[in-house]
């Protein structure tokens, strides 16, 4: 339920990437704080729950945009969509993006780089810029990111092209925070470690890694989607109106290990 200073009551915000896993989490907490909330997917289609449970959040319908996030006429349609339907946008949420395959260096060919690049900055870069014209100046504009631990540590083998992509997350996050101040619109990035129940991790890490790299974590256990959203609906309030350029890192204090 909508209260006090993390209230988002009228508010409306877009997450991309939004179907499943973190990015439905982030899409019900979002409504769960009164917002009004659209969704973009290309293959997890968002099921009826979701899209119920948004409605009766926010008290108004949501909306669900299919949309290939690293192709600029896609997006560009997409938030164009976006805005005419909920009359506006005040939020959004990077949350686009992937692993897509874990390959070492002597594996990536050039087209496999620039792929992921391109589902993790490429998309990044396009919603952002986009989004950037319907979001309002100097009352409450919101754009938050979604980096990784692997940004930090270079994550498990295999991830290098991934691991530099979420890096360049963070560089694009301070520097747009340094370019929208003025405006009064905030920029900020979340950077989540090992979070259980994603397609991530269901995909691409054996229940062996998983268990080691949980056993690690020093608050011992994994992270949970409602953890991400916790520290988004957070972001996107009044109360972190002052809050800009920083990333938030939900790690379980793996990072300092």
């Amino acid at each position: 339920m909508a209260d006090g200073p993390q209230d988002l009551t009228g508010r409306r915000a877009l997450v991309t990437g939004g179907g499943v896993g973190i990015g439905a989490s982030i899409a019900r907490a979002l409504a769960d704080a009164g917002a009004r909330v659209a969704v973009t997917y290309r293959t997890h289609v968002p099921d009826d729950d979701l899209l119920s449970e948004l409605e009766q959040g926010a008290g108004r319908s949501p909306v669900a945009v299919q949309v290939d996030a690293a192709s600029e006429a896609d997006v560009e349609a997409a938030v164009g969509a976006v805005v005419d339907e909920m009359g506006g946008l005040d939020i959004l949420v990077n949350n686009v993006g992937g692993l897509v395959t874990r390959a070492t260096l002597r594996q990536l060919d050039l087209a496999t780089w620039r792929r992921i690049l391109a589902v993790n900055l490429d998309s990044m870069f396009l919603f952002s810029h986009h989004a950037l014209p319907h979001l309002p100046r100097h009352a409450g504009g919101r754009i938050i990111t979604m980096s990784s631990l692997a940004a930090h540590t270079g994550g498990h083998p295999g991830a290098l092209a991934y691991a530099t992509a979420k890096a360049g997350v963070l560089g694009f996050t301070r520097a747009l925070a340094t370019e929208l101040g003025p405006e009064g619109i905030t920029v900020n990035a979340v950077a989540p470690g090992f979070i259980e129940a994603t397609p991530f991790h269901d995909t691409f890490t054996t229940a062996e890694s998983k268990q080691r790299t949980i056993s690690g974590i020093p608050v011992g256990r994994a992270g949970r989607p409602e953890d991400v959203a916790g520290a988004v609906r957070w972001l996107a309030s009044e109360a972190a109106s002052y809050v800009s350029g920083e990333v938030v890192n939900l790690n379980g204090a793996q990072h300092f290990h």
